[in-house]
């Protein structure tokens, strides 16, 4: 709230240049405010009696979205890729999706690893468990488990996180 939508009868105020004024009537903080062309703005409704600072609104929400937009930018957004294996993978297809798992961990992305099995392969799941648990030792150096290879329906799905550096 600033200026005239501040309901207090007395505020603690806090003047521009951050110095305790003390408590005093809404009235005299407001023309406080305007005589120095800046506003007043209540920093914490909560308190008894709420306290009040003598500040340039406008730019300090312009100085908040600034904030704001240098932290969006600087926060990394962890994707989740998925490499999808088969029970009955042939050598050089297992190493490209490995290059493929190992890419993007480096990239610093999840890799949802997971084995489809089409038809009776169901009945052969431990095929499916010796591929993901190959494909964990290989990438060990570059990943941590987040969890641990489990049959879900027909696919057995195993989820690696990037190791912190």
């Amino acid at each position: 709230m600033i200026n005239d939508e501040i309901r207090a009868k007395e505020v603690r105020l806090v003047g521009a240049e951050g110095e305790q004024i003390g408590i005093t009537p809404i009235r005299e903080a407001l023309q406080m405010a305007t005589d120095l062309n800046l506003d007043l703005v209540n920093v914490a409704p909560q308190a008894k009696p709420p306290v009040c600072r003598i500040m340039d609104y406008g730019k300090f929400r312009y100085e908040q979205q600034k904030k704001d937009k240098e932290a969006r930018k600087n926060q990394k957004i962890v994707d989740t890729k998925e490499v999808w294996f088969r029970a009955n993978i042939d050598e050089h297809d297992y190493q490209t999706k490995l290059r493929n798992v190992v890419k993007f961990l480096k990239e610093g992305d999840k890799v949802k690893c997971s084995v489809r099995f089409r038809g009776r392969e169901i009945a052969h799941a431990s095929i499916g468990q010796k591929i993901l648990e190959r494909v964990r030792e290989e990438v060990a150096e570059h990943s941590a488990v987040e969890r641990f290879p489990k049959l879900e329906g027909r696919s057995m799905i195993m989820i690696l996180a990037p190791k912190a550096q």
